[in-house]
């Protein structure tokens, strides 16, 4: 009798509980994230025979009242000036560009953050890079809450509102939005892409990737790319994510035809290093030679008969730290040039890539529904190459200089696999034309003004058609949103959120002379500072792109400000600050109270102490012993800092009687880092400094068989940046060989690669041996202390 009763009386619980649900509002569950299941109208019995069910319904935008809903295909180019696609006056062809542009519509007037991972953090979020954590690059977070590199989760990106709208979504290339210390196997992943909305991931994680032999990583695993394309031609990382972009959705559509998809592309390209086909390369030979003073010129004129910029507007000068194309030695000209050529293949190759993804869904019949977003760069381009250009990237981050002969004598195999090459700050400046400076530069257009394009021929009429409204890279979050038919959540996954800072650029879609309504915008970049509002633009140039610290003599918050009057001068050529003093303090003003209200302050105009972690959280922090098991991975951000101090590296390992060789612990590769292994015989500790020296030393005996306990140790000269070291390689604590590194790596081992342990992942740290380099013999762990 009494379980009787307590059934009946759990049934009028359950029929209680089903009222109460479908009697939620219905602007409630518009505006909560996820979107609540849809309400029970069936009937609940005690038995089946009594009972009416409903039927499950797909998760779709119509689940919600969305019909029609387009697909998005988001494009974001890496480091691209205004003037280096042909769609906006550049001389490398970009056809995949004009075919967006030609089915709708070119907005000339569009800006990033002058740097990558913080335009990256605005785009997915529709936020100012300092809402989002991302006043910097991951890797330099000083703490303050505009700099902690972490995406709050009051900050949801768009794609996890889309995600629970039923639409399926995918990234396809560079993730930069990783902190640092999250970017192991050990995690957390929630501000990996998988987290951020995406239901599948296939790029890197890091700023930049070797596009011969990239860090990849399929969701959260790390893999090892394959040996061919898919095609079976040679690898190339921009060939890869095309293949994987298509292949997504092309089987989404298959099994879903129904269910829309997002897909979010962003290459490696045309980041350095500046690595592409031999083929696309060998295209552009000899059509730079007229170097980079001419290149502005010409662009200069090509963007006024296109259209992009005013029939009136003025060529900003070339900056005094930069020479002219004139000044340099006939050897200079050239290996420049062709620095030139290699950039021209690796940008007319990703954007011929870029075009079979739209290919790709144009063949399944959805390219009339597809919203296309393409944007050529996500900061202009980049001066990171010195006055001089670099043969490996990793000297710039490290201060260390190059031989010009060494270039000559490299000239020929420029972007290939054994170069991590980047152009000279000249060549930058060129293909940010008609504006002044380059990435980094957030005070001026040349580091923040970039191309940008929107096609959708089902609801886009004017085709063809350009607009000169001002935009911003977080217009683009809230306009995916309007165009689909979403408004922003109040909550995320019972977080409220913090309203969207972008506007919608949905206004101008049918209405080429609509006002602009991204009336003010704010930028900072390591302490250069800009402020546009109302067509008038106030500009602070802190520090120079290639000043490796900030100037002595500078004080942050009283800088030279300029005034441009952008609506009369497109190009920021003529500075107004000395005839209209009280409008620039006006400006000044405006500035200071935007960058309080997002984050922006302390300003922070450091660079290289930026690095110092101390002010981030950390896997290695206060440990000094660390021990790691055969095959593990482990990014740079998460490994031990051997850097310029003393430490000890010790593998226990089994050396059959014929012999073992192979990688014990290796961090980095072909362009940095360092290696202990076995080779022929002997023990052998290698030191790579970014490719400019090589300190070799191996054991003057062979290493006994057996049971035998291997190990480096590295006592510092000092603990500073530079400082060399005795390297003493011990068996069984017998030493067996000693040798010196001269010089030492300061700042940072790689951009993407990996400490392994047991075998060698990504490129090799000395070209001795082939990868992966596995220890043949036995090993369980290597340890590592700090001494």
């Amino acid at each position: 009798m009494f379980n009787r009763i307590w059934k009946v009386a759990l049934a009028w619980v359950v029929m209680v509980a089903l009222v109460l649900q479908s009697a939620v509002p219905p602007a409630l569950a518009q505006e909560i994230l996820p979107h609540p299941t849809q309400p029970f109208s069936g009937k609940v019995g005690l038995t089946y025979k009594t009972s009416e069910p409903v039927k499950t319904q797909l998760k779709l935008p119509s689940t919600y009242g969305i019909e029609n809903a387009p697909n998005v295909l988001l494009v974001l180019i890496d480091d691209v000036g205004f003037g280096q696609f042909s769609s906006f006056g550049g001389s490398i062809p970009t056809p995949t560009m004009d075919r967006v542009v030609k089915n709708g519509l070119q907005f000339t007037q569009f800006h990033t953050t002058a740097l990558c991972s913080p335009t990256r953090a605005a785009l997915l979020t529709g936020r100012n890079h300092h809402s989002v954590g991302n006043g910097v690059i991951t890797e330099a977070g000083t703490g303050f809450p505009g700099y902690s590199g972490v995406i709050p989760d009051n900050a949801a990106t768009f794609a996890q509102i889309l995600q629970a709208y039923g639409y399926a979504t995918a990234w396809f290339g560079k993730n930069h939005n990783v902190p640092d210390w999250e970017s192991s196997m050990a995690g957390p992943f929630d501000r990996w892409p998988r987290g951020l909305g995406f239901d599948y991931f296939y790029g890197f994680v890091g700023g930049d990737t070797d596009q011969f032999h990239p860090a990849l990583v399929e969701n959260t695993t790390r893999i090892e790319p394959p040996e061919t394309n898919a095609d079976g031609s040679p690898y190339h990382l921009s060939t890869d994510l095309a293949d994987h972009a298509i292949s997504y959705i092309r089987q989404v559509n298959a099994v879903s035809p129904e269910k829309p998809f997002f897909v979010y592309l962003s290459p490696g390209a045309t980041h350095a290093p500046h690595q592409a086909p031999q083929e696309w390369i060998d295209q552009f030979k000899g059509q730079f030679d007229m170097g980079w003073d001419q290149y502005r010129i010409d662009t200069f004129e090509r963007q006024k008969k296109l259209g992009v910029i005013p029939a009136d507007a003025k060529l900003t000068p070339r900056p005094a730290a930069l020479a002219a194309w004139d000044s340099l030695s006939p050897e200079e000209q050239r290996v420049y040039a062709r620095m030139m050529e290699v950039f021209a293949g690796f940008t007319a190759q990703v954007d011929h890539e870029v075009g079979r993804v739209v290919d790709a869904i144009d063949q399944i019949g959805e390219l009339d529904n597809t919203l296309v977003i393409y944007i050529a760069g996500d900061n202009g381009s980049s001066a990171e190459g010195g006055f001089n250009g670099l043969l490996n990237e990793m000297t710039f981050f490290n201060g260390l200089p190059e031989k010009l002969e060494d270039k000559v004598a490299a000239i020929d195999d420029l972007g290939g696999p054994m170069y991590y090459n980047h152009f000279p700050a000249a060549w930058a400046w060129a293909m940010d034309s008609p504006f002044q400076w380059t990435k980094q530069i957030a005070s001026h257009f040349g580091g923040t003004r970039n191309g940008m394009a929107m096609s959708w021929p089902a609801s886009i009429k004017d085709k063809g058609s350009k607009r000169f409204q001002f935009s911003h890279v977080i217009d683009i979050a809230p306009t995916i949103l309007e165009a689909i038919g979403i408004d922003q959540p109040i909550q995320v996954n019972g977080i409220t959120q913090k309203p969207i800072e972008g506007t919608s650029l949905v206004y101008t879609f049918d209405d080429a002379k609509a006002p602009t309504r991204h009336t003010t915008q704010y930028f900072e970049m390591i302490a250069n500072q800009g402020i546009y509002s109302d067509g008038w633009m106030a500009s602070a140039l802190w520090s120079e792109p290639w000043d490796s610290e900030p100037p002595p003599d500078k004080d942050v918050l009283n800088l030279d400000w300029e005034l441009y009057h952008i609506d009369e001068d497109f190009t920021q050529a003529v500075d107004l600050a000395d005839q209209m003093p009280d409008k620039l303090q006006e400006m000044k003003d405006l500035f200071y109270a935007e960058a309080a209200k997002y984050n922006v302050l302390p300003l922070d105009g450091r660079k290289t102490a930026r690095l110092n972690v101390a002010n981030r959280p950390s896997l290695t922090a206060g440990r000094t012993h660390f021990a790691y098991p055969r095959g593990i991975r482990i990014p740079e951000g998460s490994s031990p800092d051997l850097k310029h101090v003393n430490h000890t590296i010790t593998a226990n390992v089994e050396i059959p009687s014929q012999g073992a060789e192979g990688m014990l612990v290796t961090v980095g590769g072909r362009f940095a880092g360092y290696g202990l292994f076995v080779k022929d015989g002997k023990l052998v500790y290698h030191y790579n400094l970014a490719g400019v020296e090589r300190y070799n030393i191996e054991s003057d005996q062979r290493i006994p068989t057996g049971k035998v306990t291997l190990k480096a140790d590295y006592k510092t000269d000092a603990n500073q940046p530079y400082a060399g070291a005795t390297v003493t390689l011990y068996a069984n604590n017998k030493k067996i060989g000693q040798g010196r590194v001269e010089k030492s790596i300061p700042n940072r081992v790689t951009l993407d690669e990996t400490m392994d342990v047991g075998f060698d992942t990504g490129t090799p740290v000395t070209e001795t041996y082939e990868m992966p380099f596995a220890f043949t013999g036995k090993l369980d762990e290597v340890a590592i202390a700090l001494n």
